[in-house]
């Protein structure tokens, strides 16, 4: 696995400097602001940016300097919905420590606030940190340097996904409040995975390095369809990970998901079986413990739904290896393709207790060219994949 490109460390590093500069004149609030927005969007894979410079590089583009800074958009763009992300679903805490939100209603109780005026302190810090992060995404894709043509073709590109991300992120909202009126099916599950995930993860990176390596139109057309089927395999990988993964390897909670029943694929098949009666009893259960836990994910091996999602993941990833396999999709590219692929199933199966049907590449083939999300760290997500996962 590589780590992040240089060049798209070092446009951030830059990026986060100059508002160290803004802090000088604006005051303390925006200081505290801004090195909290900057203690979030370090650390991590930075997935997202190696995925847009690997298709740049596969397609023979010689934008390095743009792609660089693109790359960095992506990652502030991650940041953004990320934090807002914690603020919907009223997280104080990411991989273990406490997030922009957490950190600022921990200093309101220090300056002895109560509870709820705290928490509003630190869910308006969010809300304003995950502004700051989504502005200065815009401001670098502006501001890439590439021709004026390519950076509104970007700036569309990027328009689109903010849009299809916030939609998504609704109706995952909607649905986990039960305002349809009927209860989640598959497809509505796999669509919030796709808007939720797929989208800006995957779609979104490929299409950019693309475009800056001002490749032909059919073959940014066909990446989207192809970060689509990706994305999608990804999100449900992961979701089989939030209920029947090894906790040590995940780094998360194995009961999180079965606790808030969160509305996955993995349950809305379940409803559809004689086991969701007693299944209905156990998710959603804030106190759920240990033993229920084993007793639901036991219901959810034994009515297929667990076999059943890990079918239509792996569907999904090998409908988009066939894809990566025909034109117009060149050689070059189809191998970073194919390695991500690999990695996403890889991942999989040494993270499930028993993986079963998720199938893993030969272990032979080349080594990845960019590593996925982090699962464990992402809900789409990938709980930051996923935009969360996977956010």
């Amino acid at each position: 696995m590589k780590d992040a490109p240089d060049g798209v460390t070092e446009e951030l590093d830059r990026l986060l400097a100059s508002g160290l500069d803004r802090s000088t004149r604006l005051g303390q609030d925006h200081r505290d602001l801004w090195d909290a927005l900057s203690l979030a969007s370090g650390g991590g894979k930075r997935f997202r940016p190696g995925l847009a410079v690997a298709t740049h590089d596969a397609l023979g583009g010689s934008s390095s300097d743009s792609v660089d800074r693109v790359g960095a958009a992506l990652e502030l763009l991650h940041t953004a919905f990320v934090v807002h992300d914690d603020v919907i679903d009223g997280d104080d805490v990411r991989r273990g420590r406490p997030n922009v939100s957490g950190t600022f209603a921990a200093a309101a109780r220090d300056a002895g606030a109560d509870q709820p005026a705290a928490r509003h302190y630190g869910e308006a810090a969010g809300i304003l940190a995950g502004d700051l992060a989504l502005v200065s995404a815009v401001r670098l894709v502006a501001r890439c340097q590439a021709p004026a043509a390519l950076v509104d073709e970007l700036l569309d590109l990027l328009e689109d996904t903010v849009h299809a991300t916030a939609s998504g992120e609704l109706a995952d909202v909607r649905l986990g409040l039960h305002l349809s009126g009927h209860p989640v099916t598959l497809d509505e599950a796999l669509r919030v995975a796709e808007q939720k995930t797929a989208v800006y993860s995957f779609q979104l990176p490929l299409q950019a390095g693309a475009i800056l390596a001002g490749a032909p139109a059919d073959v940014t057309a066909a990446l989207a369809r192809l970060g689509r089927l990706v994305g999608i395999g990804f999100q449900l990988l992961d979701d089989l990970l939030g209920v029947f993964g090894n906790e040590t390897r995940t780094g998360k909670s194995a009961l999180t998901d079965l606790r808030e029943g969160k509305h996955t694929a993995l349950l809305a098949h379940a409803r559809t079986t004689a086991a969701w009666p007693d299944l209905q009893g156990l998710v959603g259960d804030p106190d759920l413990d240990h033993h229920d836990a084993g007793r639901a994910r036991a219901l959810l091996e034994d009515c297929g739904a667990r076999d059943a999602v890990q079918e239509v993941a792996d569907r999904h990833l090998e409908e988009a290896l066939a894809a990566a396999a025909r034109k117009p999709i060149p050689a070059a590219l189809a191998r970073v393709l194919t390695d991500l692929v690999r990695d996403i199933r890889d991942t999989a199966v040494l993270a499930l207790d028993d993986p079963r049907t998720v199938r893993s590449v030969d272990a032979s083939t080349s080594s990845p060219a960019v590593a996925p999300p982090d699962a464990a760290a992402e809900p789409a997500q990938f709980a930051d994949a996923s935009r969360a996962g996977a956010r």
